[in-house]
């Protein structure tokens, strides 16, 4: 069953070298199977465009004793991700053109999946961004909230040449640094240093959201910036986007899978296994974020997927570090969202395929269609799968689904027509292309 742009048939998928040729609805043909150099027997699965996650921390270089671009794209692969485009708070940080095309170099040498690296902000790398060819380059990444190093957005008079100025994606991550720091103090005062992790939603608070989300869509709107606002975790800040179609928005917005799956009450069986930036909020907040992507006020579904090693993730709300590996499970977590009718299978393959496709502006991936690189990606819908340690790729070897079983199987990976994953295994091929984006 091939699903893709709305609809799912049966049929069969054609690839010639690293392109798709023709898709043929209903019996193959006698002759084409018989000339064909190699068939797939997908009989009972489903075959789905591969998933485009536009926020990946794949770690490398700098702190790759937590994860590297080599063993995340597998974990990529594994999950049905076929592209990905990587953040800039690596060491050294990716705001120079230096760091940007080592990143690019490196991925060439090892990765499976497809890629694209962002360039990060700073309050003075101006100039560096205005020599950016962003026909080869997703887009800028702005810290709009807290961060390290010098990657802090926090100059108004930068922010705004950034916003009027630079004829790109500008990728934002918002959270208000201010009203952290004084939900840290006003907790820290009163309950001390070693605050459990359920004070973390409090100190990351929905205020702070929503205070930096709704600055940026001000000067978004301004100066008719491309912002695409990244991780929204709360109801209030769905309501700074609109229901246009995606080909009419200015201004964009992405929920990772974490926020759709997890809520606060499970902070008490998680613990810290559950904590990120933006913090996971409300049963309510949760609800509307899924009520935003059926509305279409949200536009795409990504990870945010960004390891740690599990003795970095152990301590107090104030220590225990932010963020977790999510690409190797997406899919199958949308996947069990859309048999649980939470969403139908179209609209998961719409959120994770076509729109981040059509929002980057990517050119001829994110569908099937002749003529469109083939990437894809073949399910097994009635094999269950369960999360362990053994199975499980990212160089961090833990993961928040551990123990969980999926309904489903990700069977098989094809990226620019080659098979990187199959049955548990990935190929060892490093087939990943740069990705290029379309600038008109």
């Amino acid at each position: 069953m091939i699903v893709n742009e709305g609809s799912h048939f049966v049929g069969s998928i054609i690839i010639d070298g690293e392109f798709i040729e023709t898709i043929i609805p209903g019996e193959l043909p006698g002759h084409i199977a018989d000339t064909a150099q190699r068939m797939v027997d997908a009989k009972g699965k489903w075959i789905l465009p591969g998933v485009i996650d536009d926020q990946v921390h794949f770690r490398e270089p700098g702190l790759t004793h937590k994860a590297e671009i080599a063993t995340e794209s597998i974990a990529a692969v594994a999950g049905g991700v076929t592209s990905f485009m990587d953040m800039p708070n690596t060491l050294p940080q990716t705001t120079s053109l230096e760091a940007l095309e080592w990143k690019y170099n490196r991925a060439a040498e090892v990765s499976p999946a497809n890629y694209s690296f962002y360039i990060g902000a700073t309050n003075d790398n101006f100039e560096v961004l205005k020599r950016v060819d962003f026909s080869q380059v997703c887009g800028v990444k702005i810290f709009m909230g807290s961060s390290t190093g010098n990657m802090l957005v926090d100059n108004d008079t930068s922010l705004r040449k950034i916003f009027a100025e630079i004829p790109a994606l500008i990728a934002v991550h918002c959270e208000k640094e201010e009203i952290i720091q004084a939900n840290k103090k006003y907790y820290t005062e009163r309950f001390g240093e070693e605050l459990p992790i359920f004070f973390h939603p409090l100190i990351r608070s929905a205020e702070a959201c929503y205070a930096s989300s709704a600055q940026a869509v001000e000067l978004a709107t301004q100066y008719g910036t491309r912002l695409h606002l990244l991780h929204l975790s709360t109801a209030r800040e769905t309501t700074l986007l609109d229901q246009s179609p995606l080909s009419e928005k200015r201004i964009t917005g992405e929920v990772c899978v974490h926020h759709l799956w997890f809520d606060d009450n499970d902070y008490a069986q998680y613990g810290n296994r559950v904590k990120w930036n933006p913090a996971i909020k409300t049963c309510g907040d949760r609800q509307a974020l899924r009520e935003a992507l059926h509305n279409n006020r949200l536009d795409v579904v990504a990870t945010d997927h960004a390891p740690h090693l599990w003795s970095e993730k152990q301590g107090s709300c104030l220590k225990a570090a932010s963020g977790g590996p999510l690409v190797q499970h997406s899919l199958q977590l949308m996947l069990e969202l859309s048999q649980q009718g939470v969403f139908t299978l179209e609209q998961v393959v719409e959120k994770m395929c076509h729109a981040p496709a059509q929002l980057y502006r990517i050119d001829r991936r994110g569908h099937l269609r002749p003529g469109y690189y083939a990437d894809l990606v073949v399910v097994d819908p009635c094999k269950p799968y369960t999360v362990t340690p053994e199975n499980i790729l990212s160089k961090c070897r833990w993961s928040p689904f551990e123990g969980h079983t999926f309904p489903a199987t990700i069977e098989r990976t094809f990226v620019n027509g080659h098979e990187v994953f199959a049955e548990g295994k990935p190929s060892g091929k490093t087939q990943g292309k740069r990705l290029a984006f379309r600038t008109d």
